[in-house]
């Protein structure tokens, strides 16, 4: 499998609706613990880009509280569709990440994902 062909595959962080690299440009690599390759790399972000992570997720706070039930409700079914729809391939990431067998690693995904559509229903 490529996974540079993924389109959620990402090596930098997310920061206030934009995809960020360290500023210093630091990254630890992601490797495969089967085979020990190097599968990217994230950003070791600073403390300062930290700090304006949690800034802007306190900052989207009063928008999302401003939603009607119904209106949050849809959003976190939208994204528990997306996780199902995505299901493979990323149970296919975390296999090559972590080293779990393929199928347990499908089933954490679409567990994780069960919690998600609790908390929409």
């Amino acid at each position: 499998m490529s996974i540079s062909k993924q389109t959620f595959f990402k090596q930098d962080a997310y920061i206030n609706g934009q995809w960020v690299a360290a500023t210093d440009g630091s990254s630890v690599a992601v490797t495969d613990p089967a085979s020990g390759e190097t599968l990217g790399h994230v950003p070791s972000l600073s403390a300062e880009q930290v700090s304006q992570a949690i800034e802007a997720a306190n900052a989207a706070l009063p928008a999302w509280r401003a939603k009607t039930a119904a209106e949050r409700s849809q959003l976190l079914k939208r994204w528990h569709a997306l996780i199902m729809e995505n299901e493979a391939a990323l149970g296919d990431l975390l296999t090559l990440e972590q080293g779990k067998p393929l199928k347990e690693a499908r089933g954490e995904i679409g567990y994780a994902a069960s919690f998600i559509e609790w908390f929409a229903e």
